[in-house]
């Protein structure tokens, strides 16, 4: 019998901030280090965390303004994508971590590929979940948060409020769902009373606006994808209608021998197809 890994919650202090994280699996084994999604936490990776630490060393932070890490006031803290990278940057190398593969999904993706910017050749792969790095990819959901780019008025800040709230967290978990007795309903009960957490709802607010600034970045990702070629693999919710499928294919222009597996869910795979995820991220991951 195999022994059952022991997962490690702790925080490390970086730029006076408590940066909490989850960690797991041999310290001299190949490490994957997990991105999670808004709006919730690496506790979305609390089921697959186990199963990759058999065999490799699972690294989880949670941002600022999320999970377990401190969150600020937004007017005390400049919340945004490049901070949240040079944070998780800082969090790698004082555990002494220099190369990784990376689980990125929806907001992990763009904290993932400014953190490979850095420092390309440390990526030694990666997994990609409905996390988007092409224009085709941000569609009818994205509308009023474009809007919002394009005019930072009160006006269009108020017309996102109704993102962080309860119907939309749980149809987050629940959109595109076949089976809704795989999801725990923890997941929306946990998630929704961290962002009723008070100044939250203008935390994110706050990233929905900076979010605008990953756009521009988006051919120097891809040209990460194409000059480096990492490993990788896709495996994406089709039924998704924040990060739909058309953001999926596109990766196969930079990225030819990208293995690429569509699947009948919505925007949280991991939470009912985590018994067709794990095995082929094992898979993947042994290979790499």
């Amino acid at each position: 019998m195999n022994p059952i890994p022991v997962i490690r919650h702790a925080s490390e202090n970086i730029d006076g901030l408590n940066v909490f994280y989850r960690e797991a699996g041999p310290s001299d084994a190949p490490v994957v280090l997990l991105l999670h999604g808004f709006p919730t936490s690496s506790h979305m990776f609390r089921n697959l965390i186990p199963i990759l630490a058999a065999k490799y060393h699972v690294i989880a932070p949670d941002y600022p303004g999320f999970g377990q890490s401190d969150a600020p006031d937004h007017t005390a803290f400049a919340y945004g994508f490049q901070r949240f990278a040079d944070i998780v940057d800082t969090l790698l190398r004082r555990r002494g971590i220099d190369r990784f593969a990376m689980y990125v999904m929806d907001y992990g993706a763009p904290v993932g590929y400014r953190l490979a910017l850095k420092d390309p050749k440390r990526v030694t792969g990666l997994i990609v979940q409905n996390g988007n790095a092409y224009e085709e990819g941000l569609r009818e959901f994205w509308n009023p948060i474009k809007a919002y780019w394009a005019d930072h008025s009160q006006k269009n800040r108020e017309a996102l409020h109704g993102l962080v709230t309860l119907e939309t967290t749980k149809f987050q978990y629940t959109d595109g769902v076949a089976d809704l007795t795989r999801i725990s309903p923890d997941n929306w009960v946990h998630d929704q009373a961290l962002l009723d957490r008070p100044g939250n709802r203008e935390i994110q607010m706050d990233l929905f606006l900076d979010y605008g600034t990953n756009v521009p970045l988006y051919p120097q990702f891809q040209a990460f994808f194409r000059e480096h070629r990492p490993p990788t693999i896709i495996v994406w919710g089709k039924n998704d209608k924040i990060f739909p499928e058309e953001g999926a294919h596109p990766y196969l222009r930079d990225l030819p021998d990208a293995e690429l597996h569509i699947l009948d869910t919505g925007h949280f795979a991991l939470e009912d197809k985590l018994d067709e995820i794990a095995p082929l991220l094992m898979s993947f991951l042994d290979r790499i």
